[in-house]
């Protein structure tokens, strides 16, 4: 299956000038979901993973979803404010300022070893400050997952020295 082919391109969204890689394409198709949860576990199956981390939002359909399906834990990697108890916290760059996720300091154990996921690698602020919470809480990152990279906007040299694995480039 051509996964690139179940995603939506959507010109000048949400400026001008941007060509929006749209998910909802594929999530509503049942077989490409599955197809794509399929191919991450093939991938993952044998990395003896203690823990899947989504960042929110679409990083928790595509994380939660996996980590269902290799029996392993999900950490949900969420905005300032949303989580209920003590949290470790990163900031990060976005084009015009800065924001910050947050993660619970008792989510990963020291040594664990921890698959980070997201729906699109970017500029990969997002993903550098999620590598940020996993390292400050003793996780070891097995690899950092993306459905969709936008290679142009080079966000792997943020995350350099990590592996990093996406399923669909541009």
């Amino acid at each position: 299956m051509d996964l690139k082919e179940k995603i939506r391109n959507i010109p000048d969204f949400p400026k001008p000038g941007i060509l929006f890689r749209d998910i909802t394409t594929l999530l509503k198709d049942a077989t490409a979901f599955q197809e794509v949860i399929a191919q991450l576990a093939e991938r993952y199956a044998a990395q003896s993973l203690d823990r899947i981390a989504g960042i929110e939002a679409r990083g928790f359909i595509f994380g939660a979803a996996l980590a269902a399906r290799l029996r392993t834990g999900f950490v949900p990697l969420r905005k300032p404010g949303k989580l209920p108890a003590t949290t470790y916290s990163a900031q990060y760059e976005l084009e015009y300022g800065t924001d910050r996720i947050e993660m619970h300091v008792d989510a990963i154990e020291q040594g664990s070893r921890v698959l980070l996921i997201d729906d699109l690698l970017a500029t990969g602020g997002t993903m550098q400050a999620a590598c940020a919470l996993v390292e400050q809480a003793g996780g070891r990152i097995v690899e950092c997952a993306f459905i969709i990279e936008l290679a142009d906007l080079q966000g792997r040299k943020k995350l350099a020295g990590r592996p990093v694995f996406s399923l669909i480039v541009y």
